[in-house]
C-alpha cells in the first residue's frame, strides 16, 4: 500500500482493476497493495463495489481489465484466470458456511484434503485448541452460538495456511455485544497467523477497529486509502469526513484565504477567493468553556451513560451537535460559550 513501511514485502497487488455488470460500471480502475500480515478492510456503502472486489480476488468473477498478483504471480488478468480452487485463498463467509453434517473437527479437516490423512484430524484439532473449542470437536455446528460457528468458520480457513484471507462482513449477524467480542478474537487471530487479509464491511466501527489500512470506496471508486487515524482526522473529502461519524455542518464564505464562522477564522487558502466553503465539525471537537467562545443555546440534553448528546443552535441559528462528557451535562435552556478541538475541523469547498 502507498502508507506501507519500504521493507515490507507486498503480498497481494490489484492494477487498475476494472468491472462492468450490463454494461454499468461497478469498478473504476482501482488499484492496491496489501502487506504480508497486514489487515485491509474494504469499506463504503451497500453498492460500492467491495463485494465485487472480493469476488474478483476468490475467483468467483473474471477480470475485466486490470490485473491481480499474489506473491509476485499472475492471479488473474483480461486473458488469464487461475481457478478459484488454485488460488490458495481461505475463505470466512457472512453466514460462516459450517457444514452442518459434520462435526467441528470434520468441518476444520476438510480443508486439509492436500496432506497426508494422519495429519488433517491433529492439525484440525490443533486449529480448534487455538480458537478454544478444541473440547467441542466432536459437537456439530447447530450446537454452538454464533461467535462459536464464527471461531470455527475462522480455524478452517486459517488451517491449510492460505496465502490471503478472505472476509466478508463476518460480524453482521452478530449482536453488539457479541461482535466487540469477536472483533478482537478474530483480530488477534489473525495477527498471530501473519496471514494477509482483506475483510468486506459496511460498518465503519469494524474497519476502525480491525484494519491497519482502509480502502473506502463510493460508487467503484477508491475514495482514500489510509491508516485508520489518516481517514478519522484527515478525510479528503466530505464523504470520507462524514462516512467515519457524525459531523455538524456549517456554511461560509472565503475571504482572503479565510472562511468565518462563529468560532473565528479557519485557515482555506487551497480555496478559490469568494466561493463558498463547507465546514464540517465533529461533535466531540465541541467544547463547552465557561468565558469566551461561540455564543450557543442548549435545546436537548442527554445523557447515554459515559458520554452525552447535547443539540445547541448558534446566535445564527445553525443547530450543532456536541458530544461531551456526562459530568458536564448543561440543561436545556441554558447559555454556553463554546470553543473547538480544532483536529476535529475540515474546510472543503461547497459543491
Amino acid at each position: 500500500m502507498t502508507n506501507s513501511s519500504p521493507n515490507l514485502t507486498h503480498t497481494l497487488r490489484l492494477n487498475r482493476l476494472h468491472h462492468r455488470f450490463d454494461g454499468r460500471p461497478v469498478i473504476k480502475g482501482i488499484s492496491l497493495e496489501l502487506g504480508a500480515g497486514e489487515v485491509l478492510c474494504l469499506v463504503g456503502p451497500s453498492g460500492c463495489g467491495k463485494t465485487t472486489l472480493l469476488r474478483l480476488l476468490a475467483g468467483l468473477e473474471r477480470v475485466q481489465q486490470g490485473e491481480i498478483t499474489l506473491d509476485g504471480q499472475l492471479m488473474a488478468s483480461e486473458a488469464y484466470h487461475q481457478p478459484p480452487e488454485e488460488r490458495d485463498i481461505g475463505l470466512v463467509f457472512q453466514d460462516f458456511a459450517l457444514f452442518p453434517h459434520m462435526t467441528l473437527l470434520d468441518n476444520v479437516a476438510f480443508g486439509l484434503a492436500r496432506l497426508p490423512k494422519a495429519e488433517r484430524k491433529p492439525l484440525a484439532l490443533s486449529m480448534l485448541e487455538r480458537v478454544g473449542l478444541a473440547d467441542r470437536a466432536e459437537s456439530y455446528p447447530h450446537q454452538l452460538s454464533g461467535g462459536q460457528q464464527q471461531r470455527v468458520a475462522l480455524a478452517r480457513a486459517l488451517a491449510p495456511r492460505p496465502r490471503l484471507l478472505l472476509l466478508d462482513e463476518p460480524f453482521s449477524n452478530l449482536d453488539v455485544r457479541l461482535r466487540q467480542r469477536m472483533r478482537l478474537d478474530t483480530l488477534q487471530l489473525l495477527k498471530v497467523s501473519g496471514i494477509a487479509s482483506i475483510l468486506v464491511t459496511h460498518d465503519p466501527d469494524d474497519a476502525m477497529f480491525m484494519a491497519d489500512q482502509i480502502a473506502l470506496l463510493r460508487d467503484g471508486e477508491l475514495v482514500q486509502l489510509g491508516t485508520p487515524e489518516q481517514l478519522y482526522h484527515q478525510p479528503k473529502c466530505p464523504f470520507a469526513a462524514e462516512f467515519f461519524g457524525d459531523i455538524n455542518r456549517l456554511h461560509a464564505e472565503v475571504k482572503q484565504g479565510k472562511v468565518e464562522t462563529a468560532f473565528g477564522c479557519i485557515p482555506a487558502p487551497e480555496l478559490e477567493e469568494g466561493s463558498r466553503a463547507l465546514v464540517l465539525i465533529r461533535p466531540e471537537a465541541i467544547r463547552l468553556t465557561e468565558n469566551t467562545g461561540a455564543p450557543a443555546r442548549v435545546v436537548e440534553s442527554r445523557s447515554l451513560g459515559a458520554r452525552a448528546l447535547v443539540n445547541l443552535t448558534l446566535e445564527s441559528g445553525e443547530p450543532l451537535e456536541a458530544q461531551l462528557a456526562s459530568d458536564k451535562l448543561p440543561a436545556v435552556g441554558d447559555e454556553v460559550k463554546l470553543q473547538l478541538d480544532w483536529r476535529g475541523v475540515f474546510v472543503f469547498k461547497n459543491a
